[in-house]
């Protein structure tokens, strides 16, 4: 059996999807770590993996938090120091493979390389250049084959170079031999290192035109808490009336003006919608007047709560569009601008389990309520969504990595 380090970095979305891995990983025989950022490594130490937090310092974000947050660790001092933090994490483990999301790969490719020890990618979106589409992070347009794979390429080289200095640093430190991230990059290729990607290939199928070792394995998920229950608020009301309209943003956060005038247009909608909502605080801290039909709560796991609600109005990151398609539940995709939430809102409505997408920073009481009453009251929706619920339901993304960490 293997140590396998699960080395990620990011939102909840981000890393308990992985923690879920991890668990699989545990119930196959092998040992796990798994680095987080802090304010998750002691929920994820819960669950009984060895969970190392990440302390990263990028200063006071300004405006919207996360957003900010975001782009200041792209930039090469933020990965650098995201890089550093994560070798000092891990300096003393003795991992057999590593499993790597995209933010800690250039750490992570140079300490496989340094220790001699296999390597597999980890991805939530679609990064790789492909016809299909562009890179996922930029968006939800598409302008044709040649241009999309075009900006897929160009954008794996921005990456290099955007990031040269600090993989000739971390080779420097670990004593690899110097090699450019351009260069190191087409060896991988050529090598085809393992990609495993983490959601439904019935929700956004494999490319065609992907390089071989590049595969969509289906969604991982993340685990329950251990001593999670309903509350007995959420439970008397999920039964005391219709199944009602989820709304929630998430992990995203954003400034205090921000948080009420969305927490204003959430109450006054669902108001003019007619329906019972359930509004999740999340990193935006919604919350609503308390009154009849409407009920604010804190985090709860999706597949026990999903399953009981009429629709849900989301910003579309990776975890959330998996699980409301997985509960067979209708979306109103509320994506901010910006990396992946816009390209997943088109997906769900390309595929009719959304409503078009109306952008969070220009939602409105009326195109709100709209999508609202239509995501309730249109069956298509949820005829659509039911359909990718059991095809999902066939499928087992953790199992495949387990595969892939026994053939390494």
């Amino acid at each position: 059996m293997a140590h396998v380090l699960i080395a990620t970095y990011g939102s909840r979305g981000d890393t308990m999807p992985l923690a879920g891995v991890g668990l699989r990983l545990q119930q196959a025989g092998h040992a796990v770590t798994i680095t987080t950022n802090h304010e998750l490594d002691g929920e994820t130490a819960e669950l009984g993996l060895d969970a190392r937090g990440i302390p990263l310092d990028l200063g006071e974000p300004d405006g919207e938090p996360s957003l900010a947050d975001a782009l200041k660790l792209v930039k090469p001092a933020g990965i650098r120091q995201l890089s550093r933090g994560l070798l000092d994490a891990v300096a003393d483990v003795s991992a057999d493979v590593v499993l790597t999301t995209p933010f800690a790969e250039p750490a992570m490719h140079a300490l496989a390389e340094a220790r001699g020890i296999p390597i597999i990618g980890a991805r939530l979106q679609p990064l790789s250049a492909t016809r299909e589409y562009p890179p996922s992070l930029l968006g939800a347009w598409s302008a044709g084959g040649t241009i999309n794979r075009a900006v897929g390429r160009f954008a794996e080289g921005t990456v290099d170079r955007m990031y040269a200095g600090v993989v000739a640093e971390l080779r420097r430190d670990l004593g690899l031999p110097k090699q450019s991230a351009r260069a190191l990059r087409r060896d991988r290729s050529r090598a085809q290192w393992p990609i495993l990607c983490g959601w439904s290939p019935s929700v956004l199928p494999r490319p065609a035109d992907w390089r071989p070792g590049i595969e969509v394995v289906g969604s991982w998920w993340s685990p329950t808490p251990r001593d999670w229950s309903f509350s007995p608020d959420l439970e008397a009301f999920l039964a005391d009336g219709p199944p009602p309209v989820l709304v929630g943003l998430g992990s995203l956060m954003v400034p205090a003006q921000e948080r009420d005038r969305l927490s204003t247009i959430v109450d006054e909608a669902l108001a003019a919608a007619g329906v019972r909502g359930i509004v999740q605080s999340g990193g935006a801290g919604l919350r609503v007047p308390d009154r009849d039909g409407v009920l604010n709560i804190g985090t709860v796991p999706y597949e026990h709560v999903l399953p009981r609600v009429a629709a849900v109005a989301h910003s579309c990151g990776a975890g959330t569009t998996a699980a409301a398609l997985r509960a067979g539940v209708p979306t109103v995709p509320l994506p901010s601008p910006g990396g992946d939430q816009p390209f997943w809102a088109r997906r769900l409505h390309a595929l009719g389990a959304g409503t078009a997408p109306i952008a969070r920073t220009k939602v409105t009481v009326p195109t709100l309520a709209e999508a609202i009453r239509a995501a309730v009251g249109d069956s298509r929706y949820r005829t659509a969504a039911s359909v990718l619920s059991s095809a999902i339901a066939r499928e087992d993304g953790a199992a495949a990595v387990v595969r892939a960490v026994a053939g390494q």
